[in-house]
């Protein structure tokens, strides 16, 4: 049981990304504050710790997983994969939320004047995340290929301008922090994606879709802060970059 206290969140959410809905019940910050341990989390929450090591295990044990073993993904597989299901996503699906939220604001912003608010947090989210997948599509993600391709061609590389990986992947997990607390606050002030009594169609599918926003964005940071960032630097470690 001490080891399962001392795994982080992340950790185990990597292991086994069934995990996830677990401490999503449990309102256990897996992607952002994933570096928490399990013992730190349940301290800080009063959970306790042994039922949850238990609903842990019993998830671990169970012989019905069907997520993909990312762990196992290779730097750029795992890259491309992020690049497909998340990068794709958020730039396919964030006009169209846009364009609703204004909508909404329109018609039904009097009666829920935290639609503004709503709408305003998004479009700050948005911008945010344009940048930083930009900084990971232009910076970090061609310098973690360049590492690949060296180590199999046993070459050497040029030190890049921002010196080691620890620099970019320390900005982007700033990034992330800042679109958790974004999302966090869109959560809080939708009801946790409710609409209310009075709502149309589009209100009800412009909540779905924030929602369903959201759970992309805690798996992007997941993937990266819990697996992609910590395979950065284990390649980083095997060969000798020069000057």
């Amino acid at each position: 049981m001490k080891v399962m206290e001392k795994m982080t969140i992340g950790e185990y959410v990597a292991t086994d990304f069934r995990t996830a809905a677990l401490f999503s019940n449990y309102t256990i910050d897996f992607c952002c504050k994933g570096n928490k341990t399990l013992a730190e989390v349940c301290a800080a929450k009063g959970l306790d710790i042994h039922q949850l090591e238990n609903e842990i295990t019993t998830i671990l044990e169970s012989n019905t997983a069907t997520e993909i073993d990312f762990k196992s993904f290779s730097p750029n597989l795992l890259i491309d994969y992020i690049l497909e299901a998340h990068h794709k996503y958020v730039v396919a699906n964030t006009p169209v939320i846009v364009l609703y939220l204004d909508k909404l604001c329109k018609v039904h912003g009097e009666r829920h004047p935290e639609l503004f608010e709503i709408t305003k947090l998004f479009k700050i989210s948005a911008a945010e995340m344009g940048n930083h997948m930009q900084k990971e599509e232009v910076v970090l993600f061609p310098f973690i290929k360049m590492m690949t391709a060296a180590i199999k061609d046993n070459e050497t590389i040029v030190q890049p301008h921002f010196g080691t990986v620890d620099n970019p992947i320390a900005m982007l997990k700033g990034d992330h922090e800042t679109e958790g607390n974004l999302f966090a606050k869109i959560s809080e002030l939708s009801s946790h994606y409710t609409p209310p009594i009075d709502a149309c169609e589009t209100y009800k599918v412009t909540f779905a879709m924030l929602d369903e926003f959201e759970q992309n964005l805690h798996k992007h940071i997941h993937l990266e802060n819990n697996i992609l960032f910590l395979k950065a630097k284990e390649l980083e470690e095997q060969f000798t970059i020069i000057d």
